[in-house]
Order: C-alpha cells, then structure tokens, then sequence
C-alpha cells in the first residue's frame, strides 16, 4: 500500500491492508494481560464487523443505542425548555438567547471535534496500528480541554454583547447571562465526557457509550429541574440552575468515561501512549476536526443569525421561533445517533482501503436520516401545536403564532436537512470535509440573504424568514448529496 497522505489516511484509490483480525493484533508493550487480551480480542471482532458484515444490518445495530441515547438527550433539552416555562416566557425568551452557544458546545464536542476522534480512532484500528489509536485517545483529551477553555473565555467576555445583538433586551438579556456564567466556565466536563464518548465509538462500541450517555441525560434532567425550580433540599437557582444540573451531569459522566478507557476496556493498551504522542496525532484529529468545526459553527450561525432577525418581531415571536429553532437542533442528536456508526464504519473502512464500501454505508445511512427526520418535520407542519402546546400556554398568542408559522412553513424540508447532516458524519469518517463546507456556506447564504429580501422587500415579514429558513435546508442537502455523488471525496481537497 502507499503511504497516507499527510492526514495519515490512506488515499481512497488505493488498495489498503488486509482487514485486522484477532491473529493480526500487533505486539503490545507491555504485554496484554488475560482481561486485557480478552478485551482485545473484542475490539478486534468489532472492526472486522465494520470492514465486512453487511451494512445495513450492521448500520442498524450499531445506530440502534445511539439513537435510544440521543432521544432522551433530546429529551433532557426538552425538559430544560419545560423548566425555562415554568420560570415564565421571559426566561423562555432568555433560553433562546443562549441556547445557540449551548448547542454550539455540544454540537462541537461531539459531532466536529468527537466525530474527528471517532474517525481518526476507527482509521487507525481500520489499518490495524492499534499503538497510534492508544496515542490518539491522549490527543483527544488534551485537545477537548483546551477547546473548552477558549470557548468558556471567548463567551465570559463577549456573551453579553452577543444577546444583544440578537434582539435580546433587559431581563431576557439577564436570564441568558445567568445560564451562560454557570455553564461555560463548567463546559470542560461535556467536552471530556463527549471526547471520551467518541474514542469509545471509534473502537466499534456504540452500546457502551449509548448506555453512559442515557444515564448521563436521565441524571441532567433530574438535576436541571432540581436545582432550576428547587425541588426537594436543592435551591431554586433558576437559569443558573439549568445550566448547573447539565455540567454536574457531565461532569460524572466524564469520569465514568474517561475511567472505562483508561481500564483497558476498550481493548486499547496506553503503555508509551504518552511517549508516542506527536505533532502529526493532532493534526490528524484537528485537520478534520477543524473543517468539521467550520461546519458546525456555520449550522449554528444560521440559526443565530434568523434568531437575530426573528428578535425585531418582538419577545413573543422570539420565543416562537426559539422553540422551533430547539427542535431543529434537536434533529442533530438525532440525526448523530445515526451518524456515529457512520463515523466509525466509513472511517473503518477508509482505513481499510475498502472505498466503494464506505460510500455504501454512507447513502444507506444518510437515506434513513431523511426518512426519520423527515417524517418528524412532516408530523409537526400538520399538528405544530404536538410541540408547541408543551410550552406555551393559550394565552400566548404571539408565540404559538410564529411557532405555527415556523414548522408550517419549514417542517416540509426537514427531509433535506437530515440528508445533508447525515452525510457531513460520513465524510468525516472519509477523511474529506470541503464539501460539507461548501454546502453549509450556501444554506447560509440562501437563509441570510432570503430572508432579508422576503422579510423586507417582498414585505413577508415573519413569514419570509422562515421561508428562506426552508429554502436553506434544501440547498444545503441537496449541494452536499450532488458533490459526493460526482465523486466529492475522491477529488476534492480535505
């Protein structure tokens, strides 16, 4: 085989390795004990599985509990827009203001950074050089504590002023800052605990992190709501509240993660880890990472920007696309369920040299995507008020108005969305992201721009945002499916 390109992924033209097996295991240092060995052995079958099984079974039962994991994730962001409510439409209002960031963190520290981890891992076990996936696994770490860092700093000094430029005013403004001074200064443990989560996936085990992360949800909820609305001995800290019970969560999840892996349960041995740890490592994980990242932050930064447009309507409105916005963040966990074993299958695969198989597990995926999400959207355009009527009371007219509008007018086109997204994890696990760029930049386009001349000139208003909300997702799915179908991953640059 030739030598990987500078990624250290072997080039998808050539023929690659022969797929790992339990005999092919390369030599450990030091030598694996009986449980060790045994957990080895494991994850050794588990990438076999990947490189040759059949990929719609086996895309199933890996999505499976990760899907299970991400509806009661979803679930827990539900409950914590359940909770603003009960502190009354303001704090709901306040809620959106923040949530972007917040999504921003959790969409960056598991699906840009950990589907980087995730792949970079299943690359390595997928060209059996076991040593580098151990090295890997220190990276990740280090690079999740960092991120977390800068964006905890980037958001305690900007955090404010970014409210308001959304539209957000007086105790909106102030409920939103209260959620953020308490939950960026603790996002470390939801970028471990996410980091840790992907190294895991990486090795081919959906149920271990899929189960972690359902416990780490139920807990969140429970603690949120507690602390929120001071349940039983806790105090009632309001938004602060929320924010606190999510990065307690984590926080325990993360140790729980971080602890399964250094055990040697991953079949992963740590033994000169540390020592073999080099520049390249990084720049494998943050290479795709990166790229992955852009296309995070222009996903969110469209929602902020129609949250900035929706907020000239006034506080009602705000609060109606807030709540549909969170839906469609909600897709994304969703949609992660899925794309997490695409991750780990394609990046196996890529590996392995076996491209033709990758681009199977990545239309067979990304086509289940569609259909899931798609029939989400089509159930809420005819019964918006399934969602709505959680939240809102009859009374709040303005808010249940815009909400309507919302899933009326863009539930339709979920379909694209969920196409679009799905392929972005799988071409993480390929290595190749300027395609999912290059689509995210035109949803943004297609929504800024639409929206402005719709709202504004066409005289639209509320209506022509969310019409060019719509029009967004289809281009970016469709942009995005056309490139990879032509042959996106095999010419285009990373």
């Amino acid at each position: 085989m030739a030598p990987p390109d500078t990624m250290g992924v072997p080039r998808m033209t050539l023929p690659g390795p022969v797929p790992p097996t339990a005999a092919t295991l390369p030599p450990q240092d030091p030598p694996l004990g009986p449980s060790a060995a045994a957990a080895a052995h494991a994850r050794a079958t588990r990438t076999r599985q990947l490189l040759e099984a059949p990929i719609g079974p086996t895309l199933a039962r890996l999505a499976a509990p990760n899907v299970l994991a991400m509806f009661v994730q979803s679930a827990q962001s539900i409950a914590e827009a359940y909770f603003a409510s009960q502190l009354g439409v303001t704090a709901l209002a306040g809620l959106a203001l923040v949530f972007p960031l917040v999504m921003l963190t959790q969409m960056l520290s598991t699906g840009a950074i950990g589907g980087a981890i995730s792949a970079s891992v299943a690359r390595a076990l997928g060209a059996a050089d076991e040593a580098r996936a151990a090295s890997l696994v220190v990276a990740a770490w280090i690079i999740a504590v960092t991120l977390a860092a800068v964006l905890a700093v980037m958001v305690g000094l900007l955090g404010t002023a970014f409210f308001r430029m959304l539209g957000g005013s007086g105790e909106a403004v102030a409920q939103a800052h209260s959620y953020a001074l308490v939950f960026f200064p603790g996002c470390v443990a939801v970028w471990l605990c996410n980091a840790s989560l992907s190294v895991i996936r990486g090795t081919g085990d959906m149920r271990t992190p899929s189960v972690l992360l359902l416990v780490v949800s139920m807990f969140s909820i429970t603690l949120s709501g507690g602390f929120a609305l001071g349940w039983g001995p806790l105090p009632a800290l309001g938004m602060a509240g929320l924010g606190l019970g999510l990065v307690t969560a984590f926080g325990i999840g993360a140790c729980v993660a971080i602890s399964y892996i250094v055990s040697g349960r991953t079949g992963l041995s740590f033994g000169g880890a540390l020592r073999r740890l080099d520049r390249g490592m990084f720049r494998d994980i943050l290479g795709v990472g990166s790229m992955a990242a852009i296309n995070t932050v222009l996903t969110a930064g469209t929602i902020i920007m129609m949250t900035g447009l929706v907020g000239r309507f006034g506080e009602g409105a705000l609060a109606g696309y807030g709540l549909g916005a969170r839906l469609e963040f909600l897709m994304i966990p969703v949609i992660f369920g899925i794309g997490a074993a695409m991750t780990a299958m394609v990046g196996a695969n890529i590996g392995a040299g076996q491209a033709e198989r990758a681009l199977r597990v990545a239309w067979t995926g990304a086509g289940a995507a569609a259909v899931i999400v798609g029939g989400i959207g089509a159930l809420l355009a005819l019964w918006p008020d399934l969602w709505l009527g959680m939240f809102l009371e009859p009374s709040n007219t303005a808010a249940l108005d815009a909400g309507r509008s919302y899933f009326r007018t863009v539930g339709p086109f979920y379909p694209f969305f969920g196409l679009g997204l799905a392929l972005y994890f799988a071409s993480q696990g390929a290595g190749r992201m300027l395609w999912p760029v290059i689509s995210s930049l035109c949803r943004v386009v297609v929504a800024l721009a639409g929206a402005l001349i719709l709202s504004g000139q066409a005289g639209l208003g509320l209506r022509g945002v969310f019409a060019a909300i719509a029009c967004a997702m289809l281009v970016y799915g469709c942009v995005i499916a056309l490139a990879i179908h032509r042959g996106g991953w095999r010419d285009g640059p990373r």
